[in-house]
């Protein structure tokens, strides 16, 4: 019994690697991430964070789609590299955040725990990571794409465009200076650069994306008149660089919570 228990054992294995070497092959020609992190803002001694972070720029990321289903049921359809490297980063506590406002207070609230758990709590390799869907997923799409849908007719009055992407001049001061009330982990840069560039990962919702192209086609903002998927691919195909693509917010908070994510809304 013992040998096949063994046996079984090789093959699951065996399975699992081969599972992984195909979504490999068919990625091949998928384009790395290319978020900022020409300068880290991770505190000494988030080696594990700094290593993860690394991984995550070298994954690809599929942004050259022509067309998306309603549903996507196939691992080359999202980041699947990329998010499996989230869901086996081990150094514990990790947590994971709901976010769905624009408008709301969701980078703030992101920063103040980073800060918390790195310098109050002495955890280094703490990883955030944003599952965003609702309003605030329209901040993980670039200017040219908000200008040329109009994306601000989706967002509340504050946002003519896209100004969380935009990093503040704080970022330019000494990061060994966390106490800086006007530093990079103040809130006056509560930017996603900035959240990126200390390892915050940032998830996009394809069931959020498929919503935003319905609505933009019903206000009419649709220039090239393309259809229901085209439009969703061509908003897939503008996510600002290093946000992982993932099949849906709701049933992927589960695969995080499972691994040991704790839960924040």
């Amino acid at each position: 019994m013992k040998i096949v228990a063994e046996r079984r054992s090789v093959l699951k294995t065996f399975a699992l690697s081969m599972a992984t070497s195909a979504i490999g092959l068919a990625s091949a020609q998928a384009k790395p991430a290319t978020a900022a992190v020409e300068q880290g803002l991770t505190p000494p001694g988030a080696t594990r964070l700094d290593a993860l972070k690394m991984r995550l720029t070298q994954a690809p990321r599929r942004r050259d789609v022509g067309n998306v289903p309603m549903i996507v049921n196939n691992p080359e359809q999202w980041d699947q590299e990329a998010l499996m490297e989230v869901l086996s980063y081990r150094p514990a506590p990790r947590q994971v955040w709901d976010n769905t406002n624009l408008a709301g207070p969701w980078l703030n609230l992101m920063r103040n725990a980073l800060n918390s758990q790195i310098w109050s709590f002495k955890h280094p390799d703490f990883l955030a990571v944003s599952v965003t869907h609702g309003t605030a997923q329209l901040a993980l799409y670039d200017q040219a794409i908000w200008d040329k849908y109009q994306l601000t007719r989706l967002a509340s009055d504050e946002f003519r465009t896209n100004t969380l992407i935009i990093e503040q001049k704080s970022a330019g001061a000494d990061p060994a200076n966390y106490e800086d009330s006007n530093g990079p982990f103040s809130g006056e840069d509560n930017s996603i650069p900035a959240l990126m560039r200390r390892g915050v990962v940032f998830m996009a919702c394809h069931n959020a994306i498929w919503e935003h192209a319905a609505a933009l086609i019903k206000l009419g903002s649709n220039p090239d008149k393309l259809s229901h998927g085209a439009v969703a691919a061509e908003l897939t195909n503008h996510l600002v660089d290093g946000v992982v693509l993932i099949p849906g917010a709701a049933g992927t908070l589960p695969e995080l919570q499972q691994v040991g994510f704790h839960y924040a809304t």
